[in-house]
Formats: structure tokens, sequence, C-alpha cells
């Protein structure tokens, strides 16, 4: 690698994180997250029938010692992979995980989505 080079790699992934202003309670503030992120993010309220402001009031409720990005990825990623299910997947005619070794594949059985959110 060149000695710029690492320079030029970071500057390309903190240039594709985006900051946006959320309201979280009565705190305003903002977050830093990549473009995708934040389309999942969007994309869960829409579904929720929620603002973004009320679902980052909402996973900030069940924050514990972890950073609010991290908290938002975290919400974000357990949102979609209870989601993920595999009769989700057979209706839009995924493949199935039938045959496979499925404790490699998937996580243990969440109690909530929040969980994942608790044990940061």
């Amino acid at each position: 690698m060149m000695e710029n080079e690492g320079e030029t790699v970071s500057q390309n992934l903190q240039s594709k994180l985006q900051s946006r202003n959320v309201s979280i309670g009565e705190h305003r503030t903002s977050l830093r997250l990549e473009r995708d992120t934040w389309d999942a993010l969007e994309e869960i309220c829409v579904r929720e029938h929620l603002t973004v402001h009320e679902l980052c009031t909402s996973i900030e409720q069940y924050r514990t010692g972890a950073s609010r990005t991290a908290a938002v990825r975290a919400h974000v990623l357990t949102y979609f992979r209870a989601a993920a299910t595999d009769a989700g997947h057979a209706k839009v005619k995924h493949g199935s995980l039938t045959g496979l070794n499925r404790k490699k594949y998937l996580p243990r059985k969440l109690k909530s989505t929040s969980e994942i959110l608790i044990n940061l």
C-alpha cells in the first residue's frame, strides 16, 4: 500500500457517512450513518407508521452502554433479521436453509426485536 493510499481509503469511508439531525424526545442531536442505514431506517418508519424521530426515541429507551449510532444500526439489523423468516423467504420464492447446518446460518431465537439493543 502506498503511503497516501491509507488516507484515501479512510477519506472515502468517512465521506459515505451522512449526518442528519434527529430529535430524541426533547433532545436534538445528530447521527452519522451510512446511506444504506438511513434508507433502511426510513423503510422501517414507513412500515411502522413512525417518523425517524419517533423511532430513534424508541431505540434510545433500550440503549445501554452502546453509542446511539451503534444502537440504531443494531435495531435496523434486528428488525430485518426478524422479518427474514423461512415463511417470508418461501413467499417470495427465495431459497431455504433446509438441509443446511441451520446453527451456522441462523441466530439464536430472540425474545424480542429489542433484545440485541439491551445486550449491547
